[in-house]
């Protein structure tokens, strides 16, 4: 795994845009569309719990986010609600990579590429 700024690269394939990785190993899109309503208050699109509601169904042991290369992916006040109730790992995205590569447990990663 490997990133840099507007990219990740997962399993040997390159995405130009934020990642989910799923607990059955899948790599989707980040639908970061469900928290664009929040935009105007962050001046950026946050991480909203509307993005979070795959996480009931998917029942990781952990949820890692990739908070982008600075760190600087918001989270809105109902995403951090949502969190509670897993054990997350909250840093910047080129920090996350290292830890995931040697996760043991079920996860789901969400992967922001760029602040």
């Amino acid at each position: 795994m490997d990133t840099g700024f507007g990219w990740v690269e997962i399993r040997g394939e390159r995405f130009d845009h934020d990642i989910i990785l799923h607990a059955d190993k899948r790599v989707t899109k980040r639908k970061k569309k469900k928290s664009r309503d929040y935009k105007g208050m962050y001046g950026h699109t946050p991480l909203s719990e509307h993005e979070l509601e795959l996480l009931d169904a998917e029942e990781p042991e952990v949820v890692f986010v990739g908070t982008g290369q600075y760190g600087d992916l918001t989270l809105t006040p109902g995403a951090k609600q949502v969190l509670s109730r897993y054990s997350v790992v909250l840093r910047p995205t080129p920090e996350i990579l290292g830890e995931i590569e040697h996760e043991q447990r079920r996860f789901v990663a969400v992967i922001h590429v760029t602040c």
